[in-house]
């Protein structure tokens, strides 16, 4: 399922009234208090956004902020009571977008969450970038470590359908709506198409590390490894 925003934040009642109230205001929210099921979350989810607490219990938000970088790009927003200059600047240092103090004002945080997702979302609706592989979707571009690679006209929607829906399996069923818009196809032709892509953006198209089989649902593009 797709989220705009997932709290983290072993504060259950602060962190379940903050979830509730973005929810009024159609910012769908889910909420976890712990590491564990934050990669619970993510493996059956996505979202655009984060709100990380910096304690979470015997886990550290920091720890899981590095980890979360090595597969994610989207914004990281720090919440937190700490008043140290030192966690503020460590929070931005290892990948945080920002640092909210608690206790915190939910309409004024919810202004900024809303301002982060339509930067966020305008950002990937134009361009994925990873410092390796880069997708232009205007330019209908694709360069790999800065050069040109090129793909057919269905192989790049494949591969722009699959990115936009980062982190999220992607059934074969819809591949075939979506990009062949309901023709006759089967699983022969899009793993012919998979593997093309992969021969072109990966580094070694027998170990993806962008587009990753699921097997028995279907594709999903993770990121890479940075």
């Amino acid at each position: 399922m797709k989220y705009d925003c997932l709290i983290i934040d072993d504060e259950k009642l602060l962190a379940d009234s903050t979830a509730e109230y973005f929810n009024l205001f159609d910012v769908k929210t889910a909420v976890v208090y712990n590491t564990s099921e934050c990669r619970k979350f993510f493996r059956e989810n996505t979202a655009e956004l984060l709100l990380l607490d910096i304690n979470l219990g015997n886990s550290s938000g920091f720890e899981l902020c590095k980890e979360l970088r090595k597969k994610t790009e989207i914004p990281i927003l720090f919440i937190s009571a700490r008043t140290s200059d030192d966690d503020k600047i460590l929070a931005l240092n290892i990948g945080g977008d920002d640092y909210v103090q608690k206790p915190y004002s939910l309409s004024v945080l919810l202004a900024k969450v809303k301002v982060v997702l339509k930067r966020y979302g305008q950002s990937m609706n134009t361009k994925y970038s990873d410092g390796r592989l880069t997708v232009d979707f205007n330019a209908r571009q694709v360069l790999v470590d800065d050069n040109p690679v090129k793909l057919t006209a269905l192989e790049f929607k494949l591969l722009s359908y699959l990115i936009k829906n980062k982190n999220r399996v992607v059934s074969k069923q819809e591949l075939f709506e979506k990009i062949w818009e309901n023709k006759f196809t089967g699983d022969g032709t899009l793993n012919v198409h998979i593997r093309k892509i992969r021969e072109a953006i990966e580094r070694e198209a027998s170990n993806p590390e962008y587009i990753i089989t699921v097997w028995g649902d279907g594709y999903k593009f993770s990121g890479g490894m940075q």
